[in-house]
């Protein structure tokens, strides 16, 4: 019978690079006041050894657990991974957040919560007695709700709210929603559209309105009129499609559409075909989030490129600093978005719709 491999331990590591237990703990935790050429030793020790710490020797070695929890919206996320349509929020959020707690030795664990239930706060307290994690990200609709930010104050963990603009309890950090549509918008007043046509999100979601006062602002920055441009949605397909038909068979419609995610923006490029309408010669559309999809419409949309990986990139930073002691920031943390250019948009055509 072959005999099983002795595991390598943190002794190991320590009698190989000839320093304390301490001095190696220190520098696999990534804790300050370690000599460079110490850490040096003890890097070649554990890549000689082949050692891998594991989480279960990192919580035992002090107060913390290497568990950073990120809470998404149960029914939206269950709802877009059983539809397959290419919608790759959580992707990004892992993607982002994984890579950065790899950095520090941490892991990412994912739970769906229902902001609405009326259990959530049962949920998020099992969750925390399970995991004992070091921090919480929050993302929208979570960000901003008073009852979930109450209760996880009062449990004296580091969190980070993601889509949040208010600077009370916790940490936030916005992807810049409004600067976000104010881009867009100004894109298409440059290219000679007036008449420019929003479908706003879900107005669950904070950042919702933030889009519109951003479209607004810059309209109005400009002179132009918003009156009979703005439609509701709620960032389902369907929603895109009833306030696109609305826009485009008004008295007064637009050369420009702004929907507020990917989804009615397809659904607007469907609604201007059934019109018989040619994007972008008689209309152009831009849309926010930039997934997968949006690469294979015809044309390909334009979009506003959500910093989602590195939002949540930043979001474990801050969480990992917060257990260090360091102070949170004074200002909001800001993760500007790109507008990356494709075929949906051209300079408006003169014309009842320019």
């Amino acid at each position: 019978m072959a005999r099983r491999r002795q595991a390598v331990t943190i002794k190991h590591v320590a009698a190989d690079a000839g320093v304390s237990l301490q001095t190696v703990s220190r520098v696999i935790n990534n804790e300050p006041n370690v000599r460079p050429e110490m850490k040096q030793r003890v890097q070649e020790a554990i890549d000689r050894l082949g050692y891998v710490p594991s989480i279960a020797a990192q919580r035992m070695s002090g107060s913390r657990s290497y568990l950073i929890l990120a809470l998404n919206d149960r029914d939206r996320t269950i709802a877009d991974w059983r539809a397959r349509q290419g919608t790759d929020w959580v992707d990004q959020m892992l993607l982002g957040g994984m890579l950065k707690c790899a950095e520090h030795g941490y892991r990412m664990i994912f739970e769906l919560v229902d902001t609405h239930s009326d259990h959530v706060e049962r949920e998020i307290l099992a969750a925390i007695a399970a995991l004992q994690p070091d921090g919480i990200i929050l993302t929208p609709p979570h960000s901003d709700n008073p009852q979930l930010v109450r209760f996880l104050a009062q449990q004296k963990i580091p969190f980070v709210r993601i889509g949040s603009q208010e600077n009370g309890e916790g940490i936030p950090i916005s992807m810049d929603d409004e600067g976000s549509a104010r881009t867009a918008t100004r894109h298409l007043i440059g290219l000679g559209h007036r008449k420019i046509g929003f479908i706003s999100g879900d107005p669950d979601y904070a950042l919702s309105g933030w889009r519109v006062d951003g479209w607004q602002g810059e309209m109005a920055a400009a002179g132009l009129p918003t009156d009979g441009f703005l439609e509701p949605g709620d960032f389902t397909y369907a929603s895109g499609e009833r306030a696109a038909r609305r826009l485009l068979e008004s008295s007064n419609p637009p050369s420009a559409i702004i929907a507020s995610n990917d989804q009615m923006a397809l659904a607007t490029l469907e609604v201007a075909r059934s019109l018989g309408l040619e994007v972008p010669r008689d209309l152009s559309v831009i849309s926010f989030d930039n997934t997968p999809l949006v690469h294979f419409t015809q044309p390909p949309l334009t979009a506003i490129d959500q910093p989602i990986a590195a939002t949540a990139s930043m979001a474990v930073e801050l969480i990992i600093a917060a257990q260090k002691g360091d102070p949170r920031p004074d200002a909001l943390t800001v993760i500007s978005a790109d507008l990356v250019e494709r075929g949906s948009v051209a300079a408006c055509a003169a014309g009842p719709r320019g």
